[in-house]
């Protein structure tokens, strides 16, 4: 057998340079570049291995042409930035590509845990390969080095575990093989993926071995569109056909699928109303005549009244998140039965529902063609239309309200959603924002709604635009709407876009609070206490003035053109001017932090506490016992 002799660390670079996904007959190269910060753990070890990469000077393996590309490296400014640009990169390619994260041991590893459970509550594929101790022992305790008077055989990327699809721990060489090759089965598996995380000793890492030239094959691995099971499309079938008023909620596997175009023949051939999750938005178009908007805890009056009347619900490639369902209360009709497509059993499964495991694509191909000459009741599609359209004129109302002195951050919103094309990129992630925008976005394409809301991290925005970037190219243009309290988690990957010279436009929002929690806490009965950013007081509280800190010009520090905007008028004219620019540009606007935000029409459960000396808090907690009355389990 012929094999060649490489480090751990050069033969993971020469492996992951070599492995292709495929589908509909479209190959693509798996991992795209490596994201990462070198240390101790791994400069000398996967570091060496990519800079020879870099180099061209890697030994030649038989059998391949000299025209294998190199594994970029791109040197971000925190592990947790890298591993969000990964999954927003990842979540860009529709699951087919994703980035390689490295990092040191100890806190550069524990800084991507986040970035981890991010990925994998979103069914993101990302690879993470922190350094770990050594494998010998010799030298323990390492720098870094967190010892359990228990065991000597645990380090901090045991805490990796519970928040990866698949963990492993390289303690020899020849253990490399199977788990690189199981590793690559789980980023390429739909219903499995999620962070996958394999732990090189540093020790291991500088190691050489003799290896198998087999390993470093060109291999594409094929990913799979599992078709419908004929009885279980059959019992979906008879099952929505006796619906009086069906009604379809898209999440993100119709994205992920590519399925927009069979939702929305779907939705055209039946007539049956199409409401949303954040990840499935988009999937239909806004002004499709079956488009109702998104559904739940901040979906539109138009999805949420026709959720409560629904008989039938065929949820699409949702894992039905608190916010889908507005915490079990929304599904209201005694009634209700649920018909699931889903590629992972465990959502299709949820509220007891007929199961379709399939891809979303297949199945709603092979649904329109079972319900060919079917389609939902006149009234009901025309009920779903009317209800749409009055949804509509408190859109157009929330963009257009002129609010004084400050404007809303709806009206922000309003500005980028009539300046932004159908196929430029909107991210967001966390605080009122993705509420706001749920309830309010007419989004075109899946492409042009980037929300990351199962794990709704602080932070995400602004590495997720480095990531969007780079997956889009110079196609479109990549807007973060990121709030100051978002900024402030994560602000420094805008050096890390300034250096590769990436084009991004930051709108920055600046309301001196969190909106989102100061509003639940004031409803339930907490008086927005700890949500403002004021100065501590003689009284010992936090009731000052706001806190005197220059974001923009913080923003500027980080190598961004800022422009400060006074208004609406002025902040379109320089989306215009960011537009123009080549460069990254951060726009910054004050906003009024108590809103006006869009109505709500469902519920959240949020607990309030059964007993208190507070009226605020006792006021809250009847009213909570009393909506909490709505839940139910889908039996």
């Amino acid at each position: 057998m012929s094999t060649v002799r490489l480090t751990v660390g050069q033969a993971v670079v020469t492996f992951l340079a070599r492995q292709f996904t495929e589908r509909d007959g479209v190959e693509q190269r798996l991992i795209a570049g490596v994201y990462g910060i070198f240390g101790h753990g791994n400069v000398a070890g996967l570091g060496q291995a990519l800079l020879q990469d870099e180099l061209g000077a890697m030994p030649r393996i038989e059998g391949e042409g000299d025209d294998v590309e190199r594994l970029p490296y791109y040197l971000v400014r925190n592990e947790q930035g890298g591993v969000h640009a990964a999954a927003a990169y990842a979540k860009t390619k529709n699951r087919l590509q994703t980035m390689a994260v490295t990092s040191s041991i100890g806190p550069g590893a524990t800084n991507m845990i986040t970035g981890a459970a991010l990925a994998t509550t979103n069914r993101l594929p990302v690879l993470l390969l922190p350094s770990d101790i050594f494998s010998t022992r010799v030298p323990d305790p390492v720098l870094q080095q967190l010892e359990d008077p228990r065991t000597l055989d645990i380090s901090v990327n045991d805490a990796f575990k519970p928040v990866s699809r698949y963990w492993d721990r390289i303690n020899r060489p020849e253990q490399l093989i199977p788990s690189l090759l199981a590793a690559m089965r789980v980023l390429t598996d739909p219903a499995d993926s999620g962070a996958v995380t394999i732990c090189l000793p540093q020790d291991v890492q500088a190691e050489a071995w003799d290896w198998p030239v087999e390993l470093f094959r060109r291999r594409v691995w094929h990913v799979a569109r599992p078709v419908p099971e004929p009885a279980a499309l059959a019992r979906a079938v008879a099952l929505i056909k006796s619906a009086k008023a069906p009604l379809v909620v898209s999440g993100g596997g119709t994205v992920y699928s590519g399925a927009a175009d069979a939702l929305r023949a779907f939705a055209t051939a039946t007539g049956i109303p199409v409401a949303d999750t954040q990840a499935g938005k988009g999937a239909i178009n806004w002004d499709h005549p079956s488009a109702v908007g998104g559904v739940g805890a901040t979906g539109t009056t138009a999805a949420n009244a026709l959720a409560r009347e629904a008989d039938v619900v065929i949820g699409i490639g949702t894992r039905y998140s608190d916010f889908t369902t507005a915490s079990h209360t929304v599904f209201a009709n005694p009634q209700v039965r649920f018909v699931n497509i889903n590629v992972l059993g465990f959502d299709a499964a949820k509220h007891s529902a007929a199961v379709l495991v399939a891809d979303a694509r297949e199945a709603l191909v092979a649904l329109t063609d079972a319900l060919a000459g079917w389609t939902a009741d006149a009234a009901h599609r025309q009920r779903a239309i009317d209800l749409d359209a009055a949804w509509q004129e408190v859109v157009d109302e929330c963009y257009h309200r002129d609010h004084r002195p400050l404007p809303a951050q709806t009206e922000v919103f309003g500005a980028l959603n009539e300046l932004m094309g159908d196929h430029d990129v909107l991210i967001n992630a966390a605080g009122s924002m993705p509420g706001d925008l749920q309830a309010l976005w007419r989004a075109a394409t899946p492409e042009q709604y980037h929300l990351e809301y199962a794990f709704s991290c602080m932070g995400y925005e602004i590495p997720a635009a480095m990531g969007v970037r780079m997956a889009v190219g110079d196609e479109a243009e990549v807007v973060a709407i990121v709030g100051d309290g978002t900024y402030q988690m994560l602000p420094m990957e805008l050096a890390t876009i300034a250096a590769e010279g990436l084009k991004v436009i930051v709108v920055l929002l600046q309301n001196h609070g969190f909106a989102s929690i100061g509003a639940l806490s004031e409803s339930r009965g907490s008086q927005r206490f700890g949500t403002r950013y004021l100065m501590r007081t003689g009284s010992g509280r936090l009731d000052g003035e706001p806190v005197p800190f220059d974001l923009a010009a913080n923003a500027a520090s980080w190598g961004a053109t800022v422009l400060r905007c006074a208004g609406i008028d002025e902040f379109r004219a320089n989306y215009a001017r960011a537009v123009a620019s080549d460069r990254m540009t951060v726009l910054y606007i004050e906003t009024d932090l108590y809103g006006p935000n869009p109505p709500g029409s469902a519920w959240w459960d949020v607990p309030v506490p059964q007993t208190s000396t507070l009226e605020s808090t006792r006021r809250a907690s009847a009213e909570y016992e009393a909506e909490k009355r709505a839940q139910r389990h889908y039996l």
